[in-house]
């Protein structure tokens, strides 16, 4: 297998007997992994969905449940494990607010939230574990910050993390009754338009006062591809409510280049913002997940392409957030303006698109 791991990267090579013939692939890796520390069934399809299992052709194998047959050959490589307890880093941050029972930072992009396997350090938790220092009480019997709410690597914005037990409860059941006040800004290809018939017909999409489009869809991990998220059928995946308005549309009337959305959560799923965006028909500029790189119609402003094209990452930005404070009950209220790289993208369309608000 010409796949070549990395030298501290852990490899076990299995080769399926006859005797395991039509199996599920996870179930035949785990029954021949024996009692192999750390290759449990679960532990198994997790590296599968991880990308991590390659076939003799050295093709990614990203089906668990697939069939194996006899004489197939399969390589697992997986990086050395994380340590379970992340360590301090002196990282700055830019915290809006700061109690003895939360935090509220505002994150910058290509920051992970917690560590995981490929990104141990520089992660907003090794940044928080240092500068809350012997001010985190402790979560779960442990001096952490309590993560009660995640958003992606590649998006930027607002964030509150609980510093005690107490906090982390309270907050945590806000996020999970749909209490507290999440908005977002994105710029996406096209406009969302209620008069679009393709818009209209799709299923869970409902059009509110005052510009606003609802859509309500299950939204579960792609059949294919666990990296990625879809909209999933009623009752395969997890509930999921995203209200959009568009706020500034960039290029002509009959056919805007961009435009500038305000997204609302009413529900938190994983990459919500971004698959319900691409469920419309209109994914994030820059989303290199989601299908956000698309061909520009023929008279585009070469700046506007080039700086469209070049936008490193999913443009998608969490500006608000409001909720109760957890011990003393008062309304608090975050915003943060847009970063640079947004701003710029902007100030770019607006020197070469007509604007129609």
């Amino acid at each position: 297998m010409p796949h070549p791991p990395g030298a501290t990267d852990r490899v076990t090579d299995f080769t399926i007997p006859l005797e395991l013939a039509g199996v599920r692939l996870d179930r035949a890796l785990a029954t021949l992994a024996g009692d192999e520390a750390g290759l449990s069934r679960s532990r198994l399809t997790a590296a599968i969905g991880e990308g991590a299992l390659r076939d003799q052709n050295d093709r990614v194998v990203a089906e668990p449940s697939r069939k194996v047959k006899p004489g197939e050959r399969f390589r697992l490589v997986l990086p050395p494990a994380a340590q379970a307890r992340p360590e301090p880093e002196a990282i700055p941050l830019d915290v809006l607010y700061e109690d003895a029972d939360l935090i509220v930072v505002d994150k910058p992009a290509g920051m992970v939230v917690h560590p995981a396997p490929g990104a141990e350090t520089g992660t907003l938790v090794n940044a928080l574990l240092a500068h809350c220092g012997e001010s985190l009480t402790g979560i779960g019997a442990e001096r952490r910050p309590g993560i009660v709410h995640r958003i992606d690597k590649d998006t930027s914005g607002v964030l509150v993390v609980a510093k005690t037990q107490a906090a982390h409860a309270t907050l945590s059941a806000g996020f999970a009754d749909h209490t507290i006040e999440r908005a977002y800004l994105a710029l996406a290809h096209g406009a969302p338009d209620r008069a679009d018939p393709r818009l209209s017909g799709l299923s869970g999409v409902s059009f509110e006062t005052g510009g606003v489009i609802r859509i309500e869809t299950d939204i579960a991990r792609h059949p294919t591809d666990r990296k990625r998220m879809a909209v999933a059928r009623s009752g395969r995946g997890k509930r999921a409510v995203t209200r959009l308005r568009t706020l500034v549309r960039f290029g002509p009337a009959e056919r805007p280049l961009v435009s500038l959305l305000e997204c609302q959560l009413e529900t938190g799923r994983t990459h919500q913002i971004r698959v319900h965006a691409t469920y419309a028909g209109h994914a994030l500029i820059g989303d290199p997940v989601y299908g956000g790189r698309r061909a520009m119609p023929g008279r585009t402003d070469p700046a506007a392409i080039e700086a469209l094209s070049a936008f490193p990452r999913q443009a998608l930005h969490a500006a608000r957030l409001g909720f109760a404070h957890p011990i003393t009950g008062d309304v608090l209220t975050f915003t943060s303006p847009l970063p640079q790289d947004m701003h710029s993208l902007i100030e770019i369309l607006r020197r070469t698109a007509a604007i129609i608000r």
